[in-house]
């Protein structure tokens, strides 16, 4: 099985920037589209950004378009998210997420595999 593990999260004042990190093992990574999501407190989880296997297409909420960047290294086994401008009500959990032959899409239901999740927090 894929295991993901996600790093990088932490607080930081608004406009500041994070890179989450999320390391993959077990199954080859470049079968997997990469997605990223997020929950806040007292909200339901919601899809971030998405990658598909290659890195060639990425997908974005638009909540967050012009702000993150998703990207991969298929060598390195390893999807990021740069986050910038940060705001406030980016404070969530965030998780990566694998998609087995995957292209990238925006629905949780289509990732079979989650990292453990980061903390961002975001202070005004």
């Amino acid at each position: 099985q894929l295991q993901l593990v996600e790093s990088g999260g932490g607080l930081v004042q608004a406009g500041g920037s994070l890179r989450l990190s999320c390391a993959a093992s077990g199954r080859t990574f470049s079968d997997y589209a990469m997605g990223w999501f997020r929950q806040a407190p007292g909200k339901e989880r919601e899809f971030v950004a998405a990658i598909n296997r290659n890195g060639a297409n990425k997908n974005y909420a638009d909540s967050v378009k012009g702000r993150f960047t998703i990207s991969r290294d298929n060598a390195k086994n390893t999807v990021y998210l740069q986050m910038n401008s940060l705001k406030p009500e980016d404070t969530a959990v965030y998780w990566c997420a694998a998609d087995l032959w995957g292209t990238g899409a925006g629905r949780s239901s289509s990732y079979e595999r989650w990292g453990q999740g980061t903390q961002v927090t975001v202070s005004s």
